[in-house]
């Protein structure tokens, strides 16, 4: 993977920032009284774990100009290291334009995690070419790695074709791309046929290529083996010989990879991973981890593999990283990490919880 030299920016990613609402104590949405609201978004989740760790990082984004959840969103970006830029955009009146807010019971034992996406009038759906200097962001300043999510790639006609546009000015400029498909059914809605022919063509500009089962074959229409069975670990060939299909659709892409969950309850998961890269496979058999929350760790597996990607490590090192990444977030509040340095990340990876004085 040849990295452009000389870059201000290691990892960029477009995004549209929102808030999300989830009660204390892991209890049920309807019967809370006390909610924590953080900012969050699926791109800047994956953003988080680089930033944290001293890489140059930003997004592009929307604001709602004079709103109180931008102000919220802006520190909170502050916080993590992350730069920002994009437009400020009037309201528009009480019903006009306004950032997302996602409101999530993280479920506990048997009840499992519930999410609801309020998405009206959401300010990011809007992003446009129109909103951004890309020949001062990509040649003059410099980006190493695009970040794309099938998240904001559906989100509206406008950041379908945004990313689109966005991939293509990366490619043609040296910037490296990842795609994390990230298929979701309601964004799809209505638009199977359009939404198709864009994550295929990015697919096809795409170096680090990501995605579950669900996200290969319905994003991209790419079939493998039939998986079956609860015990995840009896089906890593089925996994690897869809990952072997998506290789012969997309072979432009140099890293291919994607995660293994199998659900035992909320607060327990047995979590794996596969990475690819030529005729290298990496797999972490799923292990048995303690989750507090899963929102968001399969970011932090994304955002795992990317620094580790982008930091030069054997394609070994970095599924051993990413995976750690992504059992490290589960075991926080928020749905993004901040790990304090990569030794903690590490110290996960080999199952080393003693404390360090």
């Amino acid at each position: 993977m040849k990295l452009r030299q000389h870059s201000k920016y290691a990892l960029l990613s477009p995004t549209s920032m929102g808030v999300r609402i989830t009660p204390f104590d892991r209890q049920p949405v309807h019967t809370s009284h006390l909610f924590q609201m953080q900012a969050t978004s699926a791109e800047s989740n994956v953003l988080s774990i680089s930033a944290a760790l001293g890489l140059k990082t930003k997004v592009l984004t929307k604001f709602v100009k004079d709103s109180p959840i931008a102000l919220l969103i802006k520190q909170d970006l502050r916080r993590r290291g992350i730069d920002f830029e994009g437009k400020e955009i009037e309201q528009g009146g009480p019903w006009g334009y306004r950032h997302q807010f996602n409101i999530v019971d993280s479920g506990y034992g048997m009840r499992g995690p519930r999410v609801q996406n309020d998405r009206a009038g959401e300010v990011g759906r809007t992003l446009s070419l129109s909103d951004f200097d890309l020949n001062r962001i990509f040649k003059e300043e410099g980006v190493q790695l695009l970040h794309l999510s099938g998240l904001i790639v559906a989100l509206s006609k406008e950041t379908s074709a945004f990313c689109l546009e966005l991939a293509r000015f990366a490619k043609q400029n040296g910037t490296l791309i990842s795609f994390d498909l990230n298929y979701r059914a309601s964004f799809w809605k209505n638009r199977k046929e359009e939404l198709s022919s864009i994550f295929k063509e990015i697919a096809s500009l795409t170096d680090i290529l990501i995605g579950n089962e669900e996200d290969f074959q319905l994003a991209l229409d790419v079939h493998g083996p039939e998986a079956g069975g609860k015990d995840i670990s009896t089906q890593i060939d089925s996994f690897k010989g869809l990952i072997d299909n998506v290789k012969k659709a997309f072979p432009n892409a140099s890293t291919y990879a994607t995660t293994l969950r199998q659900v035992e309850d909320s607060n327990e998961h047995y979590w794996g991973a596969i990475v690819n890269q030529g005729s290298d496979w990496v797999v972490v058999e799923p292990r048995k981890i303690s989750v507090l929350d899963r929102i968001g760790g399969g970011d932090g597996f994304v955002g795992g593999l990317l620094y580790s990607l982008l930091s030069g490590f054997s394609i070994e090192k970095c599924a051993h990283f990413a995976w750690a990444s992504g059992a490290y977030v589960t075991t926080v509040l928020e749905d993004f990490g901040m790990p304090v340095d990569e030794e903690q990340i590490w110290a996960i990876y080999e199952g080393n919880a003693r404390v360090r004085r």
